[in-house]
């Protein structure tokens, strides 16, 4: 009998016992590919030797030095190296364990930025819906994921969410993308203007949207007009890339793609790889001179961070992705992936739309494609693909509520970097099996 307390009660989960590139491998002896990385996370695959290889050579180093007493070289090194790949502007690395923690640091430093400003009447924040920014209470609050925060609510800061740029369905007719793009960005304005500009500190939202919405990116212009909309009121602009970052998109940090200057970007996942548990939140030197010559405190912290083996696997990481080249590569398998999911399903009657950018790719399911009517949520398509999938070898991202947080499904594609073009047929082959398992009439296409 089990004592761990798993995510879902009822379910009895097979054991990973091993993993080799893109596989990982139950104790049976089951094949499964990584379909979707974990959640995103498992960019260079498993078994990776120069990550293992650093994770041991810093144990026999260090193993943990409290940041309230030592800094220590993988944390220096990593923050360095990021630094120097930023998006113009970053200077400083605040590091955590993971996303959602590093969006509770920004959330956190963006409210003490403005008080040691001088201006303590800024405390609100204005996000989107179906968004996600993780788990933690303030990171919960900031979030607009609907099935997340309902039973929370009670415990969850007041937070403004306005449209997402979700063009497949916020789109109208007649009108372009810049257009489009225009209007939900200046939905960023009323609301400011709603609230009192003097009141708001931060817009916090994911260049890709991932969890809630399945690879959803911007249109062109869409992060251009949201960074003049901050500049002209004085707030704070929050990227949170912690599932499309640290390459996922195509580029390191996924803002790159839309040429815009974020005053605090928060990474993870990929960051680590899934070899060791950590996140960052990155800042201006504006705001951390501020700190600096206000109170000389951040009034946060954790007993995990900067965690010296957690950095060096980091480090490693971050340097195998730029050594290697993955970068690039991840554009062109991401090309190559999106041509393959829309030669095999672009005119499946259950499936609305392909979009993502690199290799982070997203499939809305819908009942009716003309339509884009979406399922009944108490069928939990996105669910029974996910474990259709499964059972024939496959692992994919699942999620319900696309549409508006309550109707829609979606199943997320986000192989690790090293993927090849068989591994991309095998995606397909089995994502067309649990499609026809899971779905009424889809064996007929």
């Amino acid at each position: 009998m089990s004592h761990i307390f798993p995510r879902q009660t009822n379910v009895e989960l097979p054991v990973a016992s091993g993993g080799e590139g893109c596989y990982l491998i139950d104790s049976t002896g089951k094949r499964y590919l990584d379909g979707s990385g974990g959640a995103a996370v498992s960019c260079l695959g498993h078994g990776d030797p120069d990550v293992t290889a650093a994770i041991k050579a810093q144990l026999d180093r260090i193993a943990f030095a409290h940041t309230g007493f030592f800094t220590s070289e993988p944390a220096e090194k990593l923050a360095d190296l990021l630094v120097a790949n930023a998006p113009a502007g970053i200077d400083r690395v605040y590091l955590v364990s993971g996303g959602s923690e590093a969006v509770e640091a920004a959330v956190k430093l963006a409210r003490q930025y403005f008080i040691e400003k001088g201006e303590p009447g800024r405390h609100r924040v204005i996000a989107r819906r179906q968004s996600y920014h993780g788990n933690t209470l303030g990171a919960l609050a900031a979030g607009g994921n609907t099935p997340r925060r309902e039973p929370y609510l009670p415990l969850l800061i007041a937070t403004s969410h306005i449209s997402p740029c979700y063009e497949y369905r916020g789109r109208m007719e007649g009108e372009t993308a810049v257009e489009y793009g225009r209007r939900v960005a200046d939905e960023l304005e009323t609301e400011i203007e709603r609230l009192g500009p003097e009141t708001v500190m931060a817009f916090i939202a994911e260049p890709v949207v991932g969890a809630t919405m399945g690879a959803v990116p911007p249109v062109d212009g869409y992060f251009k007009r949201v960074r003049e909309i901050c500049d002209a009121h004085g707030i704070l602009l929050i990227l949170d890339e912690v599932m499309c970052g640290m390459g996922r998109s195509g580029t390191l940090f996924a803002c790159e793609q839309d040429n815009v200057r974020p005053d605090m970007v928060t990474i993870a996942k990929g960051l680590g790889a899934g070899y060791q548990p950590i996140g960052a939140m990155l800042c201006t030197a504006q705001i951390y001179e501020t700190i600096k010559n206000g109170s000389g405190f951040f009034q946060h912290g954790h007993t995990y961070m900067g965690h010296p083996v957690a950095c060096a696997a980091g480090h490693a990481v971050l340097t195998a992705m730029l050594d290697r080249d993955l970068l690039p590569r991840v554009q062109d398998m991401g090309d190559r992936l999106q041509t393959a999911l829309e030669g095999a399903f672009g005119q499946h009657p259950h499936v609305g739309d392909i979009r993502g950018r690199g290799l982070f790719r997203g499939i809305e399911l819908v009942e009716d494609r003309a339509s884009k009517k979406p399922f009944e949520a108490a069928r939990g398509i996105h669910n029974r693909v996910k474990q259709a999938a499964f059972e024939h070898g496959l692992i994919c991202y699942p999620a319900g509520g696309t549409a508006d947080g309550r109707l829609g499904d979606h199943i997320m594609i986000a192989p690790p970097f090293v993927i090849e073009d068989d591994h991309i047929e095998e995606i397909v082959a089995k994502l067309d099996g649990a499609l026809k398992a899971a779905i009424p009439n889809s064996s007929e296409f």
